[in-house]
């Protein structure tokens, strides 16, 4: 995983360093260990990169982002990158009998004690808009109910990368990390209805302080 901490230290953190800037709240609520799940609204490629680069050196080994298979490994290059240098866990969008269960490679990083970033819109909305979630992540809360689950709110990404474009646009982007929580037992659409609620409340405390 050296490559992967290079990629980091050399392009990652300067980046968001020094053409954007991150201004964070509730940090010490990120998992320093696994396993644990991040979930976070989702406008841009870039939160991807700028959530991860929050974590220390020595925790970022074990931090890995769910991606669309049918993105992150559509090409040789692309495979390359998602696979060395982010360690991106694949879902397919699409699946088949002969793939086997489309959460497999999930519950083996949930068991092998990972860090994992899901975003449960599913794919990149409009900028600075929540789309409603999928219900994929109660799945996951349901089957590993100890796992804690850390919903987090990214603002500014969706500028700063618009979806479709190429250039970088300064502009500070805030980052707000709520507490964890654990699944409560309730059914999978009012757990992720629960969950959602939780990071608008977390989007509103942002767009107050503007």
């Amino acid at each position: 995983m050296w490559l992967k901490k290079l990629f980091f230290i050399l392009f990652i953190r300067p980046l968001v360093l020094l053409v954007t800037g991150i201004h964070i709240k509730g940090r010490e609520h990120l998992p320093l260990d696994g396993s644990a799940i991040l979930v976070a609204n989702h406008n841009s490629h870039l939160d991807t990169l700028v959530i991860m680069s929050l974590f220390p050196l020595k925790t970022l080994k074990k931090v890995r982002p769910i991606g669309a298979y049918d993105y992150f490994f559509k090409n040789s290059i692309m495979r390359w990158i998602s696979t060395h240098l982010i360690d991106v866990i694949a879902l397919r969008r699409k699946v088949s009998k002969d793939d086997g269960h489309p959460f497999e490679a999930i519950y083996s990083a949930i068991d092998d004690g990972d860090i994992l970033l899901l975003f449960p819109e599913g794919s990149r909305g409009e900028p600075e808009e929540i789309q409603p979630f999928k219900t994929g992540i109660a799945h996951i809360a349901q089957k590993y109910p100890n796992t804690p689950i850390i919903p987090l709110y990214i603002h500014g990404a969706g500028k700063v990368l618009p979806k479709g474009e190429a250039l970088f646009v300064p502009f500070i982007i805030d980052v707000n990390i709520g507490e964890a929580i654990l699944y409560d037992g309730s059914e999978k659409e009012v757990y992720t209805e629960n969950l959602y609620q939780r990071i608008v409340a977390l989007e509103k405390e942002v767009k107050n302080r503007e």
